[in-house]
């Protein structure tokens, strides 16, 4: 049985005036992360709530996961952030309930997966 991807979310804050800084750090963090075929990460910015961004991981597999949490190079992006901003909720394994693009979603629900 093969495992869908490990979806994540967070909330992130900026410090005041780190905005522009936070989002280069991210790019960064986020392309190495691609580069290691670790995730995929998709960073938005909330139009209404300004200073916040939410910051949406597709992990790869749980292999690709775990080797991320052994990656040193991760470790020193994950302990610089807060020199940039604080991550206010996380969510580390959200599954899909419903979706309109096709093939994301099976009924979950009725299978009790």
């Amino acid at each position: 049985m093969t495992r869908d991807p490990i979806r994540a979310m967070a909330i992130l804050k900026p410090h005041e005036g780190k905005d522009q800084e936070m989002v280069a750090f991210l790019r960064e963090f986020y392309s190495m992360m691609y580069a290691k075929q670790y995730s995929r990460d998709t960073l938005f910015r909330d139009i209404r709530r300004p200073g916040v961004f939410v910051h949406f991981r597709v992990w790869l597999s749980d292999e690709a996961r775990e080797a991320a949490i052994q990656d040193p190079d991760v470790h020193r992006y994950w302990m610089t952030l807060p020199e940039y901003g604080t991550v206010s909720e996380t969510h580390e394994e959200l599954q899909p309930v419903f979706s309109t693009q096709e093939g994301i979603v099976e009924d979950t629900l009725e299978t009790g997966a």
